[in-house]
């Protein structure tokens, strides 16, 4: 990892609730801290590890993933640039550590904002603290959109889902991925999308995999 001077301008950009701040605040708040950067795949948090402070993502994307006793993932939620971890706020306010996990999606650069500044945020300037629980809010409801699935859905219907959220005709991806993001194995999730191949819905390659038949996966994930 590298670290950088930080620009509080790009920082008012994409976080404008702090935008609201007496002149020279943002810069007092900043001065002293950089720009973090990772290359994809680098954890960016653990586990049972404290969190230092309040990540404003600037570039690239953060997926947030639980992992099981028996070594399994499930992917929670992803962050990107504008965006927050709501474990990261959770740990701030309750004085915890991690339980999850963080992963760079894609290289990224992120500030961060420590814990005492966090705390004097919240009580003191309104605009971040409605940034913060509004964020909480989606966040909570995107979890428990998740935890439905995940207890009520079928499988196939989830993989029809995530295949179609990506938003791409050709994903550039492994069946093992796709596994974590389901919290599955990759040995169900590769059966299941031959079953999608023989029906015309997707092309199958070496981690690479091609939407044929888009209606039909959304057919099958509204099922």
């Amino acid at each position: 990892m590298t670290t950088a001077a930080v620009d509080p301008q790009k920082v008012l950009d994409l976080y404008p609730p702090l935008a609201g701040l007496p002149a020279g605040r943002l810069t007092a708040l900043l001065q002293g801290q950089t720009v973090m950067r990772a290359p994809a795949g680098a954890q960016i948090f653990a586990e049972h590890q404290p969190c230092q402070g309040f990540p404003l993502l600037l570039e690239g994307s953060i997926k947030v993933v639980k992992l099981a006793a028996s070594g399994r993932e499930l992917m929670l939620y992803r962050v990107a640039p504008g965006g927050s971890c709501i474990i990261s706020s959770s740990c701030l306010l309750g004085h915890t550590d991690y339980n999850a996990r963080g992963i760079a999606e894609a290289p990224l650069s992120l500030a961060i904002l420590p814990a005492p500044v966090f705390a004097q945020l919240m009580v003191e300037h309104a605009p971040f603290r409605d940034f913060v629980f509004h964020l909480f809010a989606e966040r909570i409801g995107e979890l428990m959109q998740l935890v439905e699935e995940v207890a009520f859905a079928r499988l196939d219907q989830r993989l029809a889902k995530l295949l179609l959220a990506r938003n791409e005709n050709v994903l550039n991806v492994t069946h093992q991925q796709l596994a974590d993001e389901l919290g599955s194995v990759r040995e169900i999730v590769s059966r299941l999308l031959k079953g999608f191949a023989a029906q015309g819905l997707v092309a199958l390659g070496r981690e690479q995999l091609t939407i044929v038949d888009r209606s039909g996966l959304q057919k099958l994930a509204a099922v």
